[in-house]
């Protein structure tokens, strides 16, 4: 069994994670290392694999940011 790197978040911890003010889902962008709540319009940063989650370590999503990406494989109607 391999160890995770440490940019990697744990999967399970993904899954329980919510955000800490609207209490509503995360989003996780790997890329950026970051968790990011669309109704609060903030991304929390991961240092070391460890979620950051408090407003004042969080960063104000940009305009350009604040649309949600349409889930893979979904449809509509």
């Amino acid at each position: 069994m391999t160890q995770p790197a440490a940019r990697d978040v744990d999967p399970a911890l993904l899954e329980v994670l919510v955000c800490p003010l609207t209490k509503g889902p995360l989003s996780y962008n790997a890329e950026a290392q970051e968790l990011i709540s669309y109704e609060a319009a903030l991304a929390f940063p991961i240092h070391g694999g460890i979620p950051i989650m408090l407003q004042s370590e969080a960063r104000p999503l940009e305009e350009r940011e604040r649309a949600k990406p349409k889930a893979k494989g979904s449809s509509e109607g």
